[in-house]
C-alpha cells in the first residue's frame, strides 16, 4: 500500500472512531483493516482506470504492449483507432492504402450452361467481377420489342458527339429499362460456398449462357475475374505479428495504485469507502448466528443490520459520486463547458459599454 505507519495509525483511528470506538468494541484486527484498505484503493483504481481506458481507447486499441507506447497513448489523443479501422476496411475491399497484404487476382473459365466453378484452397475471396451491365446504353429500342441496337440511338446527333434529347428523358428511359429487365431477366449475382479440402465453390446467377442470361452469345472460354487473398501463410503471419498488441480493454497494462500515489481528494474518497467496507465486514462478523450470543438464560443480540444497511448506502453513494465526477471531467463534457463559456463570453462582450475616452474614426 506504500503507506507510512503514522498515516496508517491516524487513518485507522479515524475509521474506528466513526464506527463507535472506544465506546463500542470494534471486532476488526489490523490485518483485516490492511486488506480492506487495499481493497478500497483497488476499487478506486478500477473505476478511474476503466474510465481512462474508455476515454483513451481511440489511442490505445491496436498499439504495441510497450510501456512507452502505453504511457503516450494514455496521455495523448490520436486517430490510431480510426486509422486502424481504415486499414481494416481497405484490406476488406482491396484498396490496401496502408497495409502490407497483397490482394491477388485470378479467373474462372466460363462454360455454357455451367453454373458452379471451383476455387482453389487457401484463397479468401474478396470480390467477383460478375455484375449486371448498365441498363442504359446507346440504343433507344425498347427491349420488349426483341430488337437490340448498340451502335445507333436517336438521342445522339452526328457520331455521338452531341446530345439532343433531354437528360431527364434519358433517366426515365433508363429507369424503365431497369424495371423491365428485372421483370424478364435476372440480375448478375454470385455466392461463394465451402468446398472439400479447403476449396470454395463459386455460384454464378443466372447460369452463363442459360435461358435468363443477359448475354446470349458464345461464352465458352470467356473469363470471370475475382480478387482474393492468400490465407494459408498470410493468416498465420498476421497472428504472429499482432500477438503483442492491445485488442481488448483488459489487455491494457495499468500500473498498480498505491496510497502514496493518491492526492488529497482521492485519499478522502478512499477513506470514506474504506469506512464503508469496515462497516460491511463488521456486519458480517457480528451477524454470525444472526447476532445471538447464545448466553444461557439471556437474549443478548448484537446489532449488525444497522452496519450492513449503512455500508450499502455509503458504498452506492460513493460509487455514484465518483462516476458522476468522472463524467463531468470527460472530454465531451469539457468541450461542451468551454463552448458554453465562449458563447456566454461573447454575449457579455456584446453588451459591454465603450471605454472612455474613445476616438471615432
Amino acid at each position: 500500500m506504500e503507506i507510512t505507519l503514522e498515516e496508517k495509525l491516524a487513518l485507522y483511528k479515524q475509521v474506528k472512531a466513526r464506527l463507535g470506538a472506544p465506546i463500542r468494541k470494534i471486532q476488526l484486527t489490523d490485518e483485516q483493516m490492511d486488506d480492506l484498505l487495499q481493497t478500497a484503493i483497488e476499487d478506486y483504481a478500477q473505476y478511474t482506470q476503466n474510465w481512462l481506458i474508455e476515454n483513451q481507447w481511440s489511442s490505445l486499441e491496436g498499439i504495441n504492449l510497450d510501456v512507452a507506447d502505453i504511457t503516450f497513448a494514455l496521455t495523448t489523443r490520436s486517430l490510431n483507432y480510426e486509422t486502424s479501422f481504415t486499414y481494416a476496411y481497405s484490406k476488406i475491399v482491396g484498396l490496401q492504402a496502408n497495409g502490407p497484404w497483397e490482394i491477388k487476382k485470378d479467373y474462372v473459365v466460363l462454360k455454357r450452361k455451367q453454373q458452379i466453378y471451383q476455387i482453389p484452397a487457401g484463397r479468401e475471396i474478396n470480390e467477383v467481377m460478375y455484375v449486371t451491365p448498365p441498363t442504359m446504353n446507346q440504343s433507344v429500342i425498347d427491349p420488349f420489342l426483341g430488337v437490340w441496337n448498340f451502335h445507333f440511338g436517336a438521342e445522339y446527333i452526328g457520331l455521338g458527339a452531341l446530345y439532343v434529347m433531354p437528360a431527364f428523358d434519358i433517366l426515365l428511359r433508363a429507369a424503365d429499362r431497369n424495371l423491365k429487365n428485372r421483370i424478364i431477366r435476372s440480375e448478375y449475382v454470385y455466392k461463394v460456398t465451402a468446398g472439400p479440402n479447403g476449396t470454395k465453390y463459386l455460384h454464378l446467377l443466372p447460369t452463363p449462357g442459360g435461358k435468363y442470361d443477359y448475354y446470349q452469345g458464345n461464352i465458352d472460354g470467356h473469363y470471370v475475374w475475382y480478387w482474393y487473398y492468400d490465407v494459408n501463410a498470410e493468416r498465420q503471419k498476421c497472428i504472429e505479428q499482432n500477438k503483442d498488441i492491445v485488442k481488448l480493454p483488459s489487455d491494457t497494462p495499468i500500473g498498480k495504485l498505491q496510497w502514496s500515489d493518491l492526492n488529497d481528494p482521492a485519499k478522502y474518497w478512499v477513506r470514506r469507502y474504506f469506512t464503508a467496507l469496515c462497516k460491511e465486514t463488521l456486519a458480517y462478523v457480528r451477524g454470525t448466528f444472526s447476532g445471538n450470543l447464545g448466553a444461557p438464560g439471556s437474549e443478548i443480540k448484537m446489532d449488525y443490520e444497522m452496519f450492513a444497511s449503512s455500508a450499502k448506502e455509503e458504498k452506492d453513494a460513493l460509487i455514484t459520486e465518483l462516476k458522476e465526477y468522472l463524467e463531468r471531467i470527460s472530454q465531451p463534457k469539457m468541450l461542451e463547458r468551454k463552448a458554453n463559456e465562449a458563447e456566454n463570453l461573447n454575449t457579455i462582450l456584446k453588451y459591454r459599454p465603450f471605454q472612455t475616452p474613445y476616438l471615432l474614426i
